[in-house]
């Protein structure tokens, strides 16, 4: 049986329609990802979902490798958003290698694996 009430799912279904919505504990104010149904600050179970800012700063970067009948390379890099959590994504619109730490970049829904994800895309100057 599917759990349709957990915060995976709320963190899911909030993607499917196009919003990037984090929990932010209740109690102690912080934000944190990924969903859970505790806070990881303060143990509270107090969680509230509010919509991300969509700006970060990416935080580390790697170029993962593949011939390009596989698809070619692709960047997988982790982002700190505003809000203080780290989500592990990719920086897409530009040349995987092009990706840089301490890179402005801006979150929105994308698809990977016919699902929706969050990705991100450089700020433009």
């Amino acid at each position: 049986m599917q759990n349709t009430t957990g915060p995976d799912h709320v963190f899911q279904r909030a993607l499917a329609n196009n919003e990037i919505l984090l929990p932010k504990c209740d109690d102690c104010g912080a934000f944190h990802f990924f969903p859970r149904v505790m806070c990881p600050h303060c143990h509270s179970s107090a969680i509230s979902w509010t919509p991300a800012s969509g700006k970060g700063r990416v935080h580390t970067t790697t170029v993962v490798r593949r011939k390009p009948e596989r698809g070619g390379d692709y960047n997988i890099c982790m982002v700190e958003l505003e809000e203080g959590v780290r989500m592990m994504s990719r920086v897409e619109g530009i040349a995987p290698g092009d990706v840089a730490i301490d890179m402005d970049v801006t979150a929105f829904v994308g698809e990977a694996d016919g699902a929706p994800v969050v990705l991100f895309k450089p700020v433009e100057e």
